[in-house]
């Protein structure tokens, strides 16, 4: 079933570098936390500028893109759309 999220999910997944470059991805209260094989393969200006992120963070090894409250709606379009399944940290 499509999410009013979906958009955001392709335009998250495809600025992180692709479905090949996320390694995993978990959520918090507000933030996506992504671990990326490549982090310069990121287009994090691309994210910053894009409605519906508040910003991104990078730390600790950690890609974090920012949403607010609802990032579990955001979390499960991105798992959704990218068919992350199964995958690792998922």
């Amino acid at each position: 079933m499509a999410s009013k999220y979906d958009g955001l999910a392709r335009i998250i997944i495809q600025n992180v570098g692709g479905k090949e470059n996320i390694g995993s991805l978990t959520h918090c209260v507000t933030r996506l936390r992504f671990k990326l094989k490549d982090e310069g393969k990121a287009q994090t200006d691309v994210l910053k500028n894009t409605d519906g992120i508040v910003t991104v963070i990078q730390s600790g090894g950690q890609y974090m893109v920012v949403i607010g409250n609802h990032v579990p709606d955001v979390f499960n379009a991105v798992v959704a759309v990218g068919h992350l399944e199964g995958c690792g940290g998922f």
